[in-house]
């Protein structure tokens, strides 16, 4: 049986809100068993909003969770890192409606969740184990999920630029996989939508320093952390997103050019399926390697 977790000691650091441009000091906390991921408002009293999927608060570039008077937005690269580490149980403090955008990346959250280290709970685990397949299409957006020994993300995208005709890559998720292969990969944009972005009052705190920006020509940035880096950084986001079930899954998911809001549908549905998945107490299959991109995968229907 594996027992659930949460973090050794607090940690803390400060950053810029993505889009909001502004500066937010954010603290991670333990938490006793069986009380999820809670983000904590500091300066609204101390509010908090659980990170569960009925709690989604509009998708707008990233994902928000309210409830009440209570908002956080950008929270899919830290409940990444968190779900990928094994970390069940945490308080998310902050004193700003978004979380830090650091990087672009998660792994200044890998590095933040290490430095406080981790601690086992005297409570069990529990898993979401996929019995059969379930999926959403939307025009040529498609999600699914299918029956699996472990945990394996496959993601492809495509769009009309010369650098993103197609990528595509499996994976099969495990702590070292995820923080070598997935957790670097920064979030990216092209030059024009961001732009359209910040004359919507969005992506203020936007730069070269937290985001892949592409031009007609190419990135703008010095250099890629990976040739693939676009759909690494997709498949940190479906990861984030999918934590939002409140429990770490043992199936494979399966995108294709989906975004935050088909996540979030696709989680909703999910819990609702209720014959699709059951409960389990069963740890995760040992990982394997990354898999090369390009690797034949399940049609989504």
């Amino acid at each position: 049986m594996h027992t659930q977790r949460t973090l050794h000691r607090q940690t803390s650091c400060a950053g810029i809100g993505l889009h909001s441009g502004s500066k937010v000091t954010l603290s991670l906390k333990p938490a006793p068993a069986n009380s999820g991921i809670r983000f904590r408002r500091s300066d609204l009293g101390g509010q908090e909003v659980p990170a569960r999927i009925s709690h989604v608060g509009g998708i707008n570039h990233a994902t928000g969770l309210s409830r009440d008077t209570v908002r956080v937005d950008t929270v899919e690269h830290l409940l990444a890192a968190f779900m990928s580490l094994g970390v069940d149980n945490a308080v998310v403090e902050l004193n700003s409606p978004e979380v830090p955008i650091m990087d672009g990346s998660a792994a200044p959250f890998i590095y933040l969740i290490q430095e406080a280290g981790i601690k086992s709970l005297q409570a069990p685990r529990q898993y979401l184990k996929v019995l059969r397949p379930i999926s959403v299409s939307r025009g040529n957006k498609r999600i699914a999920l299918y029956p699996s020994d472990h945990f394996k993300v496959t993601y492809s995208i495509a769009f009309d630029h010369p650098m993103l005709r197609h990528q595509a890559r499996t994976i099969r998720l495990s702590e070292e996989v995820f923080v070598e292969e997935i957790a670097p990969a920064r979030t990216f944009g092209f030059l024009e939508e961001v732009e359209m972005m910040r004359q919507q009052g969005l992506a203020l705190g936007g730069s070269l320093e937290n985001a892949i920006v592409i031009g007609d020509t190419g990135v703008l940035n010095n250099a890629l952390r990976f040739d693939d880096e676009f759909v690494r950084h997709k498949i940190l986001d479906v990861i984030g997103d999918m934590a939002l079930l409140g429990y770490p899954l043992i199936g494979h998911l399966v995108a294709h050019r989906g975004g935050h809001a088909l996540h979030a549908e696709f989680a909703a549905r999910v819990l609702e399926e209720r014959d699709c998945w059951t409960l389990v107490e069963t740890p995760l299959a040992p990982a394997a390697q990354a898999m090369p991109a390009g690797r034949a995968v399940p049609a989504v229907n």
